[in-house]
């Protein structure tokens, strides 16, 4: 029976290790455009657009790595390196309980951080969730057939009576009894469940409650304004972190404008004010995903974050000095305010 059930779950460790080699050699061999830090396809553009929805402090991870291009290079690199190993140790069949083990921990990090993405669907939620429970079946039936540990066992014969290959690879059951067996399947069950479905919950509803888009919207743009401020010339500068949205698109921000205490507009920048705005005017807080002038106003992709200077409007509906709030309208109509902090001297 032992037998029966490890060739049947040969499909699940080879498509396993095929996903998580295909990941690592995509980067070191098929495209290394995504390793060149000076390429549109390298990984931090990537990491940053998750990091508006990342989970459990992962995106205050994220934003640290993205400040220190060593840490970020670095784990990059290990990252890669690590899913390249592990893949393959699994379509081998080699230590793989160890492999499997390491590959639950990869679908943890990776529905932390990207699990909330998905413009239709969850669809890294889906990858992550299928990867952990794929690793937890493997940890617990090993690989047995068509395995380079059934080759080690068969070569050293004495390998059969150590525990420690036995809890390392897959040749052979688990060196425990069926009732400690039967408890750790179903512990290891219950941390699929609970995790799987608690951040599926987290992000989407449908299991205690209705259908949701999430904290954080995959598919709406929205931005996070702060520290607004009139400065004693007329310019205004403010800052702006898009913290939601799909990053398959940028945002394009069409409109900005003053605010008087009723709302009423008191000054105006349009998209051909903002397109023409410098580089200066953008001091952007990450070198990857940045906000800049675009042909359509301001533009920029997810996860972008910076610190903008308005210079001072050419035409004005009233007096600036009375300006209470600054509001930022996007292409597709959407608008976004903060109350501004001070105001000018009269």
């Amino acid at each position: 029976m032992w037998r029966a059930a490890a060739v049947a779950m040969l499909s699940i460790r080879v498509i396993q290790g095929f996903i998580y080699w295909g990941g690592g050699s995509r980067r070191f061999i098929y495209a290394p455009s995504k390793l060149n830090p000076d390429a549109p396809t390298w990984m931090a553009n990537k990491f940053q657009t998750a990091m508006p929805g990342a989970l459990f402090g992962s995106d205050h991870l994220i934003s640290v790595m993205l400040q220190h291009f060593w840490l970020l290079y670095a784990g990059v690199i290990l990252f890669s390196a690590a899913e390249l190993i592990v893949g393959a140790m699994l379509m081998t069949g080699l230590l793989t309980r160890v492999a499997a083990l390491l590959s639950m921990g990869f679908a943890v990090v990776l529905m932390a951080m990207f699990g909330w993405q998905g413009a239709t669907c969850i669809d890294e939620w889906t990858m992550a969730a299928c990867n952990l429970a794929m690793g937890a079946t493997l940890l617990l039936g090993g690989s047995g057939a068509g395995s380079i540990d059934n080759v080690l066992m068969r070569r050293n014969p004495a390998l059969a009576s150590k525990s420690w290959f036995r809890w390392m690879a897959g040749s052979l059951p688990l060196p425990v009894k069926d009732t400690t067996f039967r408890n750790l399947a179903l512990a290891v069950l219950a941390f699929v469940l609970v995790f799987n479905i608690g951040t599926y919950s987290y992000y989407r509803g449908s299991v205690f409650t209705p259908f949701h888009s999430g904290p954080v919207s995959p598919t709406k743009h929205h931005l996070a304004l702060s520290a607004a401020r009139l400065l004693p010339n007329g310019s205004v500068r403010f800052h702006v972190y898009l913290d939601a949205g799909t990053p398959e698109a940028p945002v394009h921000v069409v409109a900005a404008d003053l605010l008087a205490g009723d709302r009423h507009p008191v000054a105006h920048w349009g998209a051909s004010d903002l397109s023409a705005l410098p580089k200066a005017a953008f001091a952007n807080d990450y070198a990857y995903n940045k906000f800049a002038a675009g042909p359509f106003g301001v533009r920029a992709p997810m996860g972008a974050a910076a610190t903008v200077t308005l210079p001072p409007p050419r035409a004005t509906a009233g007096q600036p000095r009375d300006a209470r709030f600054l509001r930022l309208t996007d292409v597709d109509g959407r608008s976004f305010s903060v109350a501004l902090e001070g105001g000018l001297p009269r």
